[in-house]
């Protein structure tokens, strides 16, 4: 992957609908080249998806938290994380090191849908602590990191 490829990225991350013409003009490279250049990023698994992005709060998603989760053993891994992927609700979960295994980032209609999946998440087994954050406001939002361009 070269500096042309991570233009390109650039303007995909920005918006994913914008045509090859429109980025083969931002980036002064062929329609033909940006192209094959994005279908061989495809094939590689350097750009996984296609996606929009949704204002949650539009939607009916008026409650934002991130959950801090441990588990009492590394055995209970796999169990909690058929759950979090099985929850649509919690929409990223990231393994981590420091007091907590895991930050869930919870969207959700209502505080009283976000007591149901808290309980929900709680009685895994092998549960041992949560701690949960509620959002304030969103001050940045970003989908992808194209690198360095």
């Amino acid at each position: 992957m070269d500096s042309m490829d991570r233009n390109i990225l650039k303007c995909l991350s920005e918006n994913s609908r914008r045509s090859a013409t429109e980025i083969s003009q931002t980036v002064h490279l062929s329609v033909a080249a940006v192209i094959e250049r994005i279908r061989k990023m495809e094939r590689n698994g350097i750009i996984r998806q296609y996606t929009v992005v949704l204002d949650q709060h539009k939607i009916g998603n008026d409650v934002t938290v991130l959950m801090e989760v441990s588990l009492e053993h590394p055995r209970y891994y796999d169990g909690f994380t058929e759950v979090v992927n099985a929850n649509p609700s919690i929409v990223a979960c990231d393994y981590l090191t420091g007091d907590y295994d895991f930050m869930l980032r919870i969207q959700t209609k209502s505080s009283e849908t976000l007591e149901q999946i808290h309980h929900a998440v709680k009685n895994v087994q092998g549960v041992s602590a949560t701690k949960t954050y509620f959002v304030l406001k969103e001050v940045k939002c970003g989908t992808s990191v194209a690198g360095d361009v």
